[in-house]
């Protein structure tokens, strides 16, 4: 499959602060080629599990680079799909298997209103050019009761302050801030996680230590040490404000109403 044309290899920001999309063959070559990324892409998927452990019958998307962690819904969730924004490009997912890949403009995507349960975004909010609206459509496209898990670098944690990761690149955040984002977009935050306690670094004695790092650093305060924010939030649906006017129902006519009773006359 030709892969999409990425208008610039330079995906930390623009000069003016704006943060860019990565380029999805950087994100492949992490996540699936990579020692230090496919660590990352199991770590992840943990602690996504951890919080929803299965998906039965259920529609599950995945929006930015979402697809290492969709991989455990395939089975049983009644319909899985990757969405990847134009910026970032697209590539068939998953192999060997029928695709469920779609490119997307971002904040116009192909589902329909209300008909998603599940919503898995990574690298797809602190890149996006226009959060605001990328948050408006998460809310459309979910359905009453839905969910969506939102994992973001930590601005308090060393993946943000390294370009090696994917997680070194666009706006990272508090979780103060991220909530305080989801909130304005009538979403109600619920479940918190930390991740990526090891050092983001492709030497072998931390990739060694990695496994003690983790273990360790999830019963520590994820502002601490965290390299990613896990968030969980619901759609929020809001009861029409001030006070509900009640319009009178139109009074259904009985057949005949207002036809006189014949009058019986004489016979001439």
């Amino acid at each position: 499959m030709e892969r999409v044309a990425h208008p610039t290899r330079d995906c930390k920001q623009h000069s003016k602060g704006t943060p860019v999309h990565l380029d999805v063959q950087d994100l492949r070559t992490f996540y699936y080629r990579n020692a230090l990324g496919r660590a990352v892409a199991a770590n992840l998927r943990a602690r996504v599990t951890q919080l929803w452990p299965e998906a039965k019958g259920q529609t599950v998307v995945g929006y930015g680079f979402a697809a290492p962690l969709l991989r455990p819904y395939l089975a049983d969730a009644r319909r899985v799909m990757a969405l990847m924004p134009g910026p970032q490009g697209v590539m068939p997912w998953p192999s060997n298997q029928p695709n469920v890949a779609v490119l997307c403009h971002e904040t116009e995507w192909p589902v329909e209103t209300g008909h998603v349960d599940r919503l898995i975004m990574m690298h797809g909010l602190e890149t996006s050019e226009d959060a605001s609206n990328l948050l408006e459509e998460v809310w459309r496209v979910l359905g009453p009761g839905g969910k969506v898990l939102i994992i973001v670098p930590n601005r308090a944690g060393l993946w943000a302050r390294r370009d090696a990761t994917p997680f070194g690149y666009g706006r990272p955040y508090s979780i103060g801030q991220l909530e305080a984002q989801l909130r304005k977009h009538q979403f109600l935050p619920e479940r918190q996680l930390g991740a990526l306690y090891q050092f983001p670094s492709h030497r072998r004695i931390w990739m060694k230590s990695a496994t003690i790092f983790e273990k360790a650093g999830r019963v520590m305060p994820r502002a601490l040490a965290g390299g990613a924010l896990i968030l969980e939030a619901s759609k929020r649906v809001y009861p029409p404000k001030g006070r509900v006017k009640r319009l009178p129902q139109p009074r259904a006519l009985p057949v005949l109403e207002g036809i006189t009773k014949p009058v019986a006359g004489r016979m001439g």
